[in-house]
């Protein structure tokens, strides 16, 4: 079986636009804005459930996330999918 290859991922790969550097909120935790900016339709069920995991149902729905490796991870599967912003 061949190796799979990986590559190390930074913010630019994760489709993440860094307007301005996002201070941490109040009690200490980043957050992300997800918008759904493409249709899943077409797509396999994996990804249509992790973008209804991350709480998108309509196309161009933004919702706002904490910061965290798994949901880093669930935008890293569907980047082709969406938008991702840091906000305050």
């Amino acid at each position: 079986m061949a190796a799979r290859k990986t590559k190390a991922l930074n913010g630019s790969a994760l489709g993440i636009q860094e307007a301005q550097a996002a201070p941490p909120s109040p009690n200490g935790e980043r957050r992300l804005r997800i918008t759904l900016v493409k249709s899943p339709i077409g797509y396999s069920e994996r990804q249509k459930a992790t973008v209804r995991a991350l709480g998108l149902r309509h196309l161009h729905e933004s919702v706002e996330q904490v910061d965290t490796p798994a949901v880093r991870g669930m935008i890293q599967k569907i980047s082709h999918l969406v938008l991702v912003e840091e906000v305050s």
